[in-house]
């Protein structure tokens, strides 16, 4: 063999292993709207049917949603109530191949007696006309919602208040989290049942994958008192904190949490602390597995400013812990707002980088990731309040 030959191995190794452990995250942004409301909220699913994944945006006073993949925009109500939406949940819960949708609005956290309100949106035939809202039961301070499938292989609508029925600055009765159970007659009552109410003000919730497409799912819920996470059992909902937050230990609570996982790894629990706060934590199970204690804190930044959004997925295709935080300045105008991805190489989960996707052009209200276009890779969406537009980043790894 002659020395060329057997360099060409050699060569190839180390360009192997400089790749691994330089992934290099390369986005471009897009943005397909410049006339946000406020961006309360973000949900991933295919409305019209043609096995593409849209964008859909809780706006002020629009529900809308964006075909893939021209993002031609399409409004599916206005106005539900008075005061603003604040909420919405999309996802096929009949296996027809198009979502069905939900949202909040009457958004006023200050009135925690008569705020809030809960509509199911009746889609018409050709769905980028407007849709019908059925008006349902609710709690007072409607402000997030996702569909979660139970043990009976349906999908009920679990909808979360901010504070507890007369809660006044966090105090009083607990947050009732709501099953709401989708009758085969939408326009008849839903009937509901008590997830928790445990917590005496919340912001944000998100789903923990079952093992397999038939198994019920279970929630994180995070707020004033911490994280917990909520698991679905014939006697109910079952308890158990990730973390608790009170005076004796000095933490103020969570505002934004995500399960993230990685094929053959440990599941660790992405949270910004405390509610609209400046810091980028992740909490990972004992090394032998998660248990029901606490698990272990980790702050990856403290310098966020009115931190409002993050998304857990595999965006550079290391099959490791990687984090998008996104924060708004909402409270402190003028200094800048912008979006950040966290990621390791390190197999041990240590030796962070972060890499700025967004520098002062997207006050983040809301993001969440999926490949939009089918390169198998993890695009952005964001939306923002301030700087009013929504954007993708568009992954380039490949």
């Amino acid at each position: 063999m002659s020395p060329l030959r057997r360099l060409f191995p050699v060569l190839f190794s180390l360009t192997a292993l400089s790749v691994q452990a330089d992934p290099a995250p390369n986005f471009k942004a897009q943005e397909i709207d410049n006339q946000v409301g406020i961006g309360y909220g973000l949900a991933l699913a295919d409305v019209d049917g043609d096995a593409k994944t849209d964008i859909l945006l809780c706006d002020k006073s629009a529900i809308v949603w964006y075909q893939n993949p021209t993002w031609k925009k399409h409004v599916i109500v206005e106005k539900l109530t008075e005061k603003d939406h604040v909420c919405i949940a999309a996802r096929d819960i009949d296996g027809d191949g198009k979502c069905e949708i939900a949202a909040g609005a009457q958004w006023n956290p200050a009135d925690t007696v008569d705020s809030g309100a809960v509509f199911y949106l009746v889609p018409p035939a050709d769905r980028t006309q407007p849709w019908k809202p059925v008006q349902l039961s609710h709690e007072p301070t409607t402000h997030r919602m996702k569909w979660v499938r139970n043990q009976a292989g349906r999908y009920d609508l679990i909808v979360v208040p901010l504070h507890g029925r007369g809660n006044k600055n966090g105090e009083g009765a607990g947050v009732r989290v709501l099953a709401y159970h989708k009758p085969d007659d939408v326009t008849q009552p839903w009937n509901t049942t008590l997830v928790t109410d445990a917590m005496h003000m919340t912001h944000n919730l998100d789903i923990v994958p079952a093992a397999s497409s038939t198994e019920a799912e279970s929630i994180l819920l995070c707020g004033k008192e911490g994280v917990m996470r909520l698991d679905p059992s014939e006697k109910g909902w079952r308890t158990h904190w990730i973390t608790q937050h009170d005076a004796a230990n000095g933490l103020k609570g969570a505002g934004e949490v995500r399960w993230g996982a990685f094929s053959g790894g440990q599941p660790y629990v992405a949270t910004i602390e405390p509610m609209h706060g400046n810091q980028a934590v992740i909490y990972t199970p004992p090394a032998d597995g998660p248990k029901d204690g606490p698990w272990q804190r980790h702050v990856l930044d403290e310098t966020l400013i009115d931190g409002h959004a993050i998304a857990c997925y595999d965006y550079l295709g290391l099959n490791n812990r990687q984090i998008v935080v996104g924060w708004r300045s909402h409270h402190k105008i003028g200094d800048k707002v912008g979006v950040k991805l966290f990621y390791t190489t390190k197999e041990d989960g240590n030796g962070w980088q972060q890499y700025l996707l967004d520098d002062n052009t997207m006050a983040c209200e809301d993001a969440v990731g999926t490949d939009l276009d089918g390169d198998r890779d993890v695009d952005i969406i964001a939306a923002g309040r301030a700087t009013k537009n929504l954007k993708i980043y568009w992954n380039q790894r490949q």
